[in-house]
């Protein structure tokens, strides 16, 4: 499980990488990125709090798009941010998602925040099996 950020993709947003070794793993990834892409440090996140996302798409780029959309509305309605996600994907005909986040609130007293993530964006936004990998690109705007 893991992510890195593109530079030169965009000027005024952020781009990464996430990958996984399941799709439950490059959606994890996704969601520390976009979380990570907020604050400096996803360790100075304690998980004091939990929230739970439950979604259903029959397109996988969409279900990712969606999930990640709900961790920004999190943060924008409940000024949450979370470090840890465990993610359960199922297929039965349509993909079902079944996510525990755990985090807190913002306190920008002890948590040194970066930029502040506005939407997910369709741009170059994709999903893809690459040998044994799951891997997704997703541009923020910020």
């Amino acid at each position: 499980m893991s992510y890195r950020y593109i530079e030169g993709v965009t000027v005024a947003d952020v781009a990464f990488e996430a990958e996984g070794a399941s799709l439950n793993e490059l959606f994890e990834s996704a969601g520390l990125a976009v979380t990570n892409t907020m604050i400096k440090e996803l360790a100075d996140l304690k998980t004091e709090e939990k929230r739970t996302i439950k979604l259903e798409n029959d397109n996988l780029e969409k279900l990712l798009h969606d999930f990640l959309h709900e961790i920004v509305f999190l943060k924008d309605r409940d000024l949450m941010l979370f470090s840890k996600i465990k993610v359960d994907i199922e297929k039965d005909p349509t993909y079902r998602l079944f996510a525990q986040l755990e985090g807190e609130t913002i306190n920008t007293d002890i948590h040194e925040m970066l930029v502040d993530v506005k939407a997910v964006t369709w741009h170059l936004f994709n999903v893809a099996k690459k040998g044994n990998k799951w891997t997704c690109h997703v541009v923020l705007d910020v």
